[in-house]
């Protein structure tokens, strides 16, 4: 599940960096202030919808294109960059993975693999949902041009922009989706991406446009902890997720308090 359809669900988490570390890590950057977060664009015609997402939205596009393979152990010949902040290695050999994962020589300390594999859907699947903690998975993929993937590989760095100046056509370039436009598709699309906009929609719509946007307002620090980095890691943020959808020509926003 994407970690902002988890989070509205349940917008003020027990013990973020234990117990629901797929959301905290999203957040762990901000300090207090306003933040622009992720954006996805759906698009659809009569016979394909289209995905077009930012950065933190990669997966949650593979993962809606993945389902929409009828036949889930098709083989998909994959490419692109797996980047961690864990060496999970162990996993990936559990899973008969076989990615060169390398720790990175730079100051921020990460694992890097360049991955070139081929993988049935059904796998790569629990393989993007197994590493939500901790991972960004960048891959592109196609088997027609209707089922297909097209990722950037590297990690764009943060926005220092303002709300009001963000260019969000140029955001949701990083990653974008192809799949049959069939009922359930659609249906699975909306579920995952707009599920508290479900309400709102027209019976026919274009193109639908989701912001998210942050605004954190306290930042409790752990006790007993020196260590910068893991006393940024591990405090809990507290503020507000701005969730606005732009249906064709029409505005909708909602919100929601939370503690991340």
């Amino acid at each position: 599940m994407h970690f902002l359809k988890e989070l509205i669900e349940k917008p003020e988490l027990d013990n973020p960096a234990m117990n629901h570390m797929n959301i905290h890590r999203h957040f762990y950057r901000y300090s207090k202030g306003d933040f622009i977060g992720p954006a996805i664009k759906i698009s659809q015609t009569s016979s394909k919808i289209t995905l077009k997402g930012t950065h933190e939205y990669e997966d949650l596009v593979t993962e809606l294109v993945l389902r929409s393979i009828t036949d889930d152990k098709k083989m998909i010949e994959i490419e692109g960059n797996l980047i961690s902040g864990l060496d999970i290695s162990k996993m990936l050999e559990n899973n008969n993975i076989n990615w060169d994962l390398h720790e990175s020589s730079g100051k921020t300390k990460n694992f890097k693999a360049a991955i070139k594999d081929t993988i049935n859907s059904e796998l790569l699947v629990e393989i993007i949902d197994q590493l939500r903690d901790n991972s960004y998975l960048l891959i592109s993929f196609q088997l027609d041009p209707l089922i297909k993937v097209k990722t950037k590989k590297n990690i764009p760095q943060p926005s220092k922009k303002k709300i009001g100046e963000d260019d969000v056509n140029k955001r949701i370039s990083f990653c974008t989706g192809y799949l049959k436009n069939t009922e359930e598709n659609l249906k699975r699309v909306i579920e995952n991406t707009i599920p508290d906009f479900i309400s709102e929609l027209p019976k026919k719509w274009k193109n639908i446009t989701l912001l998210n946007n942050y605004k954190i307002t306290d930042i409790q620090l752990p006790k007993d902890v020196k260590n910068s980095r893991l006393l940024r890691i591990l405090s809990v943020r507290k503020g507000r997720v701005f969730r606005s959808i732009e249906i064709d020509s029409e505005l909708i926003e909602k919100q929601y308090s939370i503690v991340v």
